[in-house]
């Protein structure tokens, strides 16, 4: 694999760009792989890239019924942060941002990391005390956020009405280094890195069995044949019932369509990531101008990866009083995604009844900002059997109570 800089676009740029390999190589299934990993998408890829760097294990598959990267990891809006409340939560999602502070050196590709810093926007009385309560559990915790009063709000977000008649902003939850990256970039990232290791990138290859012997795993049927492996991980997001019934165990959780939209383009009117949960949105500016747009999760189970209209305007009309310049843009697109949400609004990264199948899942609207870090703990207990940073996600919480409670933290949807 080329190595990326600078020198090397001036190269090509002087042979007119008739060098550059693919970024990944188109493979074809072998008959075995020690690990096969279902879902191409960032927490797959990241899994993967993770098990070839800290174990050195490369003879993996990656298989995606679709393109990689198409599910939620094209589809979301790109917010990372790591001001969770419990420490299972702070731990996995700091490990993670930290991860992407480094990412475009470690994979010699630029995933646009901007850690322009995020807002939870406080507009209740009951949110004020939440995010307090936030902020002293990140100090002990080691993670810096703060909490910040509406003058500062205003400072750092100008475009902003803070003195709103039906929800006025009483401060806010401020973590300097969150921010966004380029969802897309983070998938072509970690895909060139595995193909350069080894591993193969399989699209189009749908799994349609799960193969088990004296109850382990021992391989998958796909549409492009069966394929032997001696462990199997899981990750595939809204599907992740689908697949586990595939395997004859369940799993507590529910999928839901989560929707976007972004803007016509504008010039630059705000440098910072906003959270405003009581209103159910959530808003940035991307680097082409756009306003991304986030809303609240459809209120009825589905698999649609399409927006609504209904969505969209209660979504944009939630807004429009925080944000009244909203009012004046045109809507560019809008599109929806397969998120799969737990009771507890905290992911499961856990072995299986089955042996040597692991599940990663349930990361409702929070997966985005967690690839790294899920990727590097998952890639620890598929190698090992264990992770600290998976100890408190097991599946079997549901069964002991264990709960991890995320409902306020986990951001609009919930």
């Amino acid at each position: 694999m080329k190595k990326y800089s600078v020198f090397a676009v001036a190269r090509e740029a002087m042979r007119h760009h008739t060098g550059w390999d693919r970024a990944w190589r188109d493979a074809q299934p072998k008959a075995k792989y020690d690990v096969i990993i279902i879902g191409a998408g960032g927490h797959g890829l990241a899994t993967a890239y993770y098990l070839g760097k800290n174990f050195g294990i490369t003879n993996v598959a990656i298989l995606e019924k679709g393109w990689l990267g198409g599910g939620n990891t094209g589809r979301n809006t790109t917010i990372i942060r790591s001001n969770y409340l419990q420490d299972p939560s702070a731990a996995i999602y700091e490990k993670s941002r930290s991860l992407y502070e480094t990412m475009s050196q470690d994979l010699n590709y630029n995933v646009m990391f901007s850690p322009r810093g995020v807002i939870m926007l406080a507009q209740t009385e009951h949110e004020v005390r939440g995010y307090k309560r936030t902020a002293h559990a990140n100090a002990l915790q080691g993670i810096t956020t703060e909490w910040i009063d509406p003058a500062r709000v205003k400072e750092l977000c100008p475009i902003m009405n803070i003195d709103g008649p039906r929800y006025p902003v009483l401060g806010g939850l401020w973590q300097a280094r969150g921010g966004t990256a380029r969802h897309d970039a983070v998938a072509w990232g970690y895909a060139r890195a595995c193909s350069d290791m080894g591993m193969d990138v399989i699209q189009q290859c749908e799994v349609t069995g799960i193969q088990k012997s004296g109850g382990k795993v021992t391989g998958v049927s796909t549409n492009k044949g069966d394929i032997a492996c001696d462990k199997l991980g899981m990750v595939v997001a809204g599907h992740s019932g689908h697949l586990a019934d595939m395997a004859g165990f369940r799993l507590p959780l529910e999928s839901v369509a989560l929707q976007a939209l972004v803007s016509e383009p504008i010039k630059p009117a705000m440098d910072i990531v906003v959270m405003a949960n009581t209103v159910h949105g959530y808003l940035s500016q991307s680097d082409k101008g756009e306003m991304v747009i986030g809303g609240g999760t459809d209120g009825y189970n589905n698999y649609t990866q399409r927006g609504s209209f209904h969505h969209i305007e209660e979504t944009v009309r939630a807004l429009v009083e925080t944000f009244p310049m909203l009012s004046r843009l045109k809507m560019l697109r809008q599109w929806g995604g397969i998120v799969d949400v737990t009771g507890d609004r905290s992911p499961i990264l856990s072995k299986t009844p089955v042996d040597g199948v692991f599940v990663n899942c349930g990361w409702g609207t929070g997966g985005f900002k967690a690839i790294p870090g899920s990727g590097w703990a998952m890639a620890e207990l598929i190698a090992k059997g264990h992770s600290p940073l998976t100890d408190a996600f097991g599946m079997e919480r549901f069964i002991e109570g264990r709960f991890i409670d995320e409902s306020v933290a986990a951001g609009v949807a919930h």
